[in-house]
């Protein structure tokens, strides 16, 4: 079946679609009919409204969202910084490292003290949250469930979550999230959430989007349908809390920086909302793989599941698949991209790597015009295996998300995770060896120039 058997059953119900305009109301008749802005709305409500654009942008890239709620978010204190150190680990700003060196990391290990806020670390990125430019890169291991009373959100960008151990429960403004392995979630700029881990200890990677928004790619000569289906996509249902006898702490990230504020009611109050702005999660089970039927190993762009408005960000994911091309080396070419390439394994093995180094948890990155491929003990197989159909990636599923920026790395991800695989390109590559043969028959042409051509006093070639 095209879905995900969890071991965890979901818990909620969700509206379906992506981008699309949807509306919820937890209590009947809380929305207002046809008017956004009511001189008084129903139940005595506040309207709210938060957008993810500029006003004037294109009505298809206009994403916002009217929120009908107890008490409107600017009912707080002044926001003060957070001690330096509790988010050190993470800073964008900090001094990052450049190579053109192929790394690989081993699985990361888990901090069973930290929260889901203090466990985000920075692996590496480029561009700069206050001029809206590039990506960032992050790796969570949180191992305590973040204080109910406490909501985080980001101002620097829209955060991609992909979720490799463990189970999420997001509580976001507009509703509940349960996130699975397998399971990717989105959530957008300015959306204040809480993170709570029913399975214990959890782990995986977050990408935070500094310029423009995730979206889909558009899919061409497909057609209408392939790759990621909109309808499978899945948005929290309006859900909200009747606090206003305690205290609860606002976190915000804010051009890479934490800054708190303290407020006498929940901000999990909002009853009812309509737009387009909203966090989602996608069942990676349910992507429609295309692939070759005839011959040649075809991009990987036919596996491209979400890329980004702006061109800085693509993300593909290889799941279980049949291969039946004819005559071709069925993994992957050797090549060298304008793209970074960062890979992650979400379970099992990728068939593209059998050297046993490229483990679930763990990470790679072939930077900007870094050589690589399968290692030399894939290559080899493949050359001789018997070509029939096959099904590979059985109990697998990797993902490589791309960027054509330049990636810097966190010291963190060079030498503090301690994760960091230092005879990678020996045990990969350099176990190729040549094998070329030429027939005794073959012509060559020298490489040295008098065997070649003459050349006259004035310049010219002669044969």
């Amino acid at each position: 079946m095209p879905m995900t058997k969890f071991k965890t059953p979901e818990k909620y119900a969700y509206l379906t679609g992506f981008g699309q305009y949807q509306e919820s109301e937890a209590i009947k008749g809380a929305l207002p009919i046809a008017q956004n802005t009511p001189q008084r709305p129903p139940y005595g409500l506040y309207t709210e409204r938060i957008t993810g654009c500029p006003f004037i942008s294109p009505r298809n890239d206009n994403h916002q969202t009217w929120l009908y709620r107890i008490m409107p978010s600017a009912h707080q204190r002044p926001f003060e910084p957070e001690p330096e150190e509790q988010f050190a680990h993470s800073r964008f700003g900090q001094k990052l490292n450049y190579t053109p060196t192929q790394l690989r990391w081993s699985p990361f290990d888990i901090d069973e003290s930290l929260d889901w806020i203090h466990s985000m670390r920075l692996l590496g990125g480029a561009g700069d949250p206050a001029t809206r430019s590039g990506v960032g890169f992050f790796i969570f291991t949180a191992g305590q469930s973040m204080d109910p009373k406490i909501a985080y959100f980001s101002a620097d960008g829209d955060l991609l979550i992909i979720l490799q151990q463990g189970v999420l429960d997001i509580r976001t403004e507009l509703g509940h999230l349960l996130v699975r392995p397998k399971e990717i979630c989105v959530i957008p700029r300015g959306i204040r959430y809480n993170v709570t881990l029913p399975d214990g200890p959890v782990r995986g990677y977050a990408f935070e989007l500094f310029q423009g928004n995730f979206t889909l790619p558009d899919l061409g000569p497909l057609g209408s349908f392939g790759l990621a289906n909109a309808r499978d996509f899945q948005i929290p249902e309006a859900a909200f809390d009747e606090d206003t006898t305690h205290e609860y702490r606002i976190v915000a990230k804010f051009n890479d920086r934490l800054f708190s504020s303290v407020q006498d009611h929940t901000p999990f109050d909002i009853v009812a909302w309509h737009g387009s702005y909203y966090p989602y999660k996608y069942d990676l089970g349910r992507f429609m793989t295309i692939g070759s039927v005839s011959y040649d190993h075809p991009d990987p762009s036919i596996f491209t599941f979400l890329t980004s408005s702006e061109q800085v960000f693509e993300m593909a994911i290889f799941p279980p698949r049949w291969l039946a091309m004819e005559n071709t080396m069925r993994p992957p070419w050797y090549h060298r991209n304008t793209m970074a390439e960062y890979m992650g394994l979400i379970e099992g093995e990728y068939d593209g790597r059998t050297d046993g180094g490229f483990r679930a948890g763990g990470a790679s990155l072939h930077t900007v015009m870094g050589a690589h491929g399968p290692d030399s003990e894939t290559h080899r197989k493949a050359s001789v295996a018997e070509l029939h159909p096959q099904k590979v990636g059985e109990g697998s599923l990797a993902f490589v998300v791309e960027t054509p920026m330049l990636l810097g790395l966190s010291d963190w991800a060079m030498k503090g995770c301690g994760k960091r695989q230092e005879n990678y390109n020996a045990q990969t590559w350099l176990g190729l060896k040549p094998h070329y043969e030429f027939p005794a028959s073959a012509k060559r042409k020298s490489t040295l120039l008098k065997d070649v051509v003459d050349m006259d006093v004035n310049g010219y070639h002669q044969s």
